[in-house]
Parts: structure tokens; sequence; C-alpha cells
């Protein structure tokens, strides 16, 4: 077994290889590898003895999951009702062209930030809101974002 699958391994050993705990053991694969990478959900559904369609299956039907690279830092603009009409659109126009990302695309070059527009973020009362790492900002605006970014920027330049 390659270096690669150790962390799947682990996960899988201490999950007692039971494929009812399928999610639990998604999350955490998740959580090391920062997405889910397709030769390692291959990987846990040979080792769980469970059809690989069934691990795509789930990985893909749950929004939590993310099937592709994923960056360092994640950046979530509300894009709900209470957020566009007082002007996501514009932070997630700022945020796009700060990070330099193409039209359909969500992670940079260098993976170490993923914008994702939500629907909701559940703080109607901050109109609008930027998350960044878990982190709740209210009441951004596109130069606010761009500042959010630049504060990220210079923890990683240290």
């Amino acid at each position: 077994m390659s270096d690669r699958f150790a962390p799947a391994a682990q996960i899988l050993k201490e999950n007692n290889y039971d494929s009812a705990k399928l999610i639990p053991i998604l999350q955490k694969v998740q959580d090391a590898y920062h997405f889910l990478p397709e030769d390692i959900m291959r990987y846990i559904a040979n080792e769980l003895k469970i059809s690989p369609a069934k691990v795509f299956g789930v990985a893909t039907f749950f929004a939590h999951f993310a099937i592709t690279p994923k960056g360092k830092h994640i950046i979530r603009v509300c894009n709900g009702t209470a957020c566009h009409v007082k002007g996501s659109a514009g932070i997630i126009d700022a945020v796009k062209k700060k990070l330099k990302l193409k039209d359909g695309q969500e992670t940079t070059e260098d993976l170490l930030f993923t914008l994702e527009c939500v629907s909701c973020l559940g703080a109607c009362g901050l109109a609008p809101v930027m998350v960044v790492d878990e982190v709740v900002h209210g009441q951004v605006t596109p130069a606010k974002a761009e500042e959010l970014i630049d504060e990220v920027l210079k923890a990683e330049a240290k």
C-alpha cells in the first residue's frame, strides 16, 4: 500500500471497516485529503466491501463533500435574498478578481483559496455576509472582502 492511502487506511481501521459508518468515514477522509479523491473512494469501497457507486453516490449527494480539490482557505459568500439585495454579487466579483478565478473556477491554481457561493449562511441580519475559514464577517463590502483576503495572504507569508 502506498503512503497516499495511509490516512484512509487509518480512518477505516478506526471505524472498524464498518460500512454503516460510511458518512463519518468520508468526512474524516475529506478532512485528511481536503477533498475525496477518486482513487481513495475506490479504495474505501473495496475495503468496506461495498460498490464504488454507493461511495460515489454518497459523496456526490451531500453538498458538504467535495470531489475536486479545495483550497487551504475556504471563502464562502452568501448570495441568499438578504445578502443579494445588499450587494453580495459585487463581493463575489471582487473576490473572483482578487483571486484571479476564471468563470467556473472555484479554487486557485496554487490551492490556497476556494470560493463558494452559498444560498444562506443564516446571518441575514449581518448581510452581506462572508465567511473566511469559519470566521463570519458581516456587512462586507467588496473592499472589505479584498482586505480579508490580504490578511490571509499576509499570515501565509510568515
